[in-house]
């Protein structure tokens, strides 16, 4: 039993009448995109080097257009059910040749149809399926990129506010950093406390050094005036 016509195909369609281009050029474009979906189509369309190329992908558009606005359709659910080109009407010109003959001109022209139609069931959950895995991919990816990040991170320091760093300043429970500043000075104030006595007692030796030698010279005197007399 033959399937239906082309004419007959269930689906939305839009017709673009007595476009000045012949049959053939554009049935070469539209055999590329027969059957395809929608987002490969334009794809292909928007690849392909012809001018014929161009005015099916406008044809297209106002396919899909129809199929959203009229029918409720998803647009990223449809395909190119069909599509073709028929004659359209020739226009005749003449061109004079030599010796005064003339030779035919045909200006040849088309009607270029493209019906849109929703994907079977099977072929959306084959899509469907293929989303999945590929947004599954992509996330593994971004996590794994993420754990790799990670280690590469230097390690934050906190920084010591200014109470902690004032001189000689011990806050408590997590003030090591004061501590370990404070720590010198502190050393060196115990220091010179334990160094005050000891430049106290060279004093004392050095002025009984200087009385006991004061003495003999003393005496050394008396005497000499006792010799006198």
């Amino acid at each position: 039993m033959a399937g239906p016509k082309t004419n007959e195909r269930p689906g939305t369609r839009a017709v673009l009448r007595h476009c000045r281009m012949s049959a053939s050029k554009a049935r070469q474009v539209l055999d590329l995109v027969r059957g395809e979906d929608v987002d490969r189509a334009e794809e292909i369309l928007r690849a392909t080097p012809r001018e014929a190329a161009r005015v099916v992908a406008k044809v297209l558009a106002s396919a899909v257009a129809n199929a959203a606005h009229n029918d409720g359709l998803d647009p990223e659910e449809l395909y190119v059910a069909a599509c073709y080109a028929d004659e359209g009407t020739t226009l005749k010109r003449w061109r004079p040749r030599a010796r005064g003959r003339a030779t035919r001109i045909r200006k040849r022209s088309c009607h270029i149809t493209v019906i849109v139609a929703r994907l079977p069931e099977e072929r959306l959950a084959r899509r469907r399926a293929r989303a999945a895995s590929a947004a599954a991919q992509r996330a593994r990816r971004v996590a794994a990129s993420r754990r790799e990040e990670v280690p590469a991170r230097a390690p934050e320091v906190e920084e010591p506010t200014q109470e902690e760093t004032a001189p000689g300043a011990v806050t408590g429970e997590g003030s090591g950093v004061a501590q370990t500043e404070a720590g010198p000075e502190s050393t060196t104030a115990e220091g010179a406390q334990a160094a005050e006595p000891d430049l106290a007692e060279a004093s004392d030796q050095e002025e009984e050094g200087q009385a006991a030698a004061a003495e003999p010279a003393g005496a050394a005197e008396d005497e000499t005036e006792g010799t006198e007399d």
